[in-house]
């Protein structure tokens, strides 16, 4: 009998290119979202560019490797060539699924790791005041300031994206609990919510609607030159124009209308609103999305190193400091407490008041409470007992000092 024969394995290792515009295609296909459809569709453009450029590559996880590098030393930053990452990874998956890649080598692939992201990036952020005064200079007399100012006030009191800002209805307006809300808006990634209207934005809608005599359909429609509506709605970049040319006119530059969005969730946050609310709002799966909306990563108003201030050079104190707060050559804002050798924070590690203690009567030994934990001693660096402590231990009774937190200078130098 003869030996069996084993079927040979025809999955190449070098992709031609009408072999990646095949699975470009059906990475394209496979997703839902026309952004993201966009976005895959020119970072798979980007990479099959540089994957032809380069002669005879074959398609693994060293050349991923040296294309990682290769947008690095583009100076991109970490969240754009993450991004671009995951659309090749897209690509290498789609390719095995069709028999043009071993699923050993779109394993190697996916295994190649992305760019760490070294802290955040700054928004951009806009003040009550300055948002008054931006919407003040959208407002107008003419239809198409009035539709500006609509759209402004939909940015910043509803905080939509653009996407959701051109798309909206008249439909999806109604009247909700006694409130007007755009009812059952799908937003990002097929994210269904509701968003409430304030009733200022829903009074500047309603004049720009009246003008424009718009009663279905796109709620925001092109304005010619005539002062006439014309088409059945607007595209993103419209959005885009109308935010810049206000902002500018208000001597606000570099403004994007995704920071109105930011401008909607901290002035939401700063007026006392409740963050599960602000997450509903702007409709986040997670709410650390929320969070870096509302900027509370880093408070570059109040920062915590205007605290302390080092009195070097005669310079003048700061008015911010109080008189008493000055302990020498450095006011500290908040008291110190005194750090035991075993670690631990003061509210674990809790002491006595401070009472003046003679250099005799001073000892190494600080009984430590822990609630339901059992009594036991630790030997701290720096703190003393009182005499009367010491009686307790000897009898074996706790001590029922009330304790709190000491700041520094308050116990005396043992040296006369």
């Amino acid at each position: 009998m003869g030996k069996l024969r084993i079927k040979p394995n025809y999955r190449r290792r070098l992709l031609r290119l009408p072999d990646l515009d095949h699975c470009k295609r059906a990475v394209l296909n496979s997703l839902g979202s026309p952004a993201s459809r966009r976005v895959y569709e020119y970072a798979i453009d980007q990479f099959i560019a540089w994957y032809c450029s380069e002669p005879r590559l074959a398609f693994n996880r060293i050349v991923v490797v040296r294309y990682r590098l290769h947008l690095e030393s583009r100076g991109l930053a970490a969240n754009t060539i993450n991004q671009q990452l995951a659309a090749v990874r897209r690509l290498a998956h789609e390719a095995a699924d069709a028999g043009l890649l071993s699923p050993e080598l779109a394993a190697g692939i996916s295994r190649v790791k992305g760019v760490k992201q070294l802290g955040f990036r700054a928004g951009n952020w806009l003040s009550a005041e300055e948002s008054s005064e931006v919407l003040q200079h959208a407002y107008g007399p003419s239809l198409r300031a009035k539709r500006d100012y609509a759209m402004l006030a939909m940015l910043f009191g509803c905080g939509f994206r653009r996407s959701e800002l051109v798309g909206l209805e008249m439909h999806e307006i109604q009247m909700r609990q006694g409130h007007w809300a755009v009812v059952d808006l799908i937003g990002k990634g097929g994210h269904i919510r509701t968003v409430p209207i304030p009733e200022w934005v829903k009074a500047g809608l309603d004049e720009w609607t009246a003008a424009a005599g718009v009663t279905e359909g796109r709620i925001f429609r092109a304005v010619a030159r005539t002062n006439k509506t014309w088409g059945q709605g607007i595209s993103q970049n419209v959005v885009w124009y109308v935010v810049r040319a206000c902002c500018e006119r208000a001597g606000l530059e570099h403004i994007a209308p995704h920071d109105l969005r930011r401008t909607c969730a901290k002035l939401c946050h700063s007026s006392g609103g409740e963050l599960e609310q602000i997450q509903f709002l702007l409709g986040h799966a997670s709410v650390q999305t929320t969070e870096r909306y509302l900027g509370c990563k880093q408070n570059l108003g109040h920062p915590v190193n205007d605290r302390f201030y080092f009195n070097a050079l005669g310079s003048p104190r700061p008015l911010h400091c109080e008189p008493g707060a000055w302990k020498g050559p450095v006011a500290m804002a908040s008291r110190q407490g005194i750090e035991c050798r075993h670690g631990g924070s003061e509210h674990e590690h809790r002491v006595s008041e401070p009472r003046q203690l003679s250099s005799p009567e001073r000892a190494d030994l600080v009984e430590v409470r822990e609630g339901h934990r059992p009594h036991s001693f630790r030997r701290c660096s720096g703190s003393g007992a009182s005499g009367g402590n010491a009686g307790n231990k000897a009898e074996g009774q706790p001590d029922q000092t009330t304790v709190g937190p000491v700041g520094s200078g308050a116990l005396p130098d043992p040296t006369p």
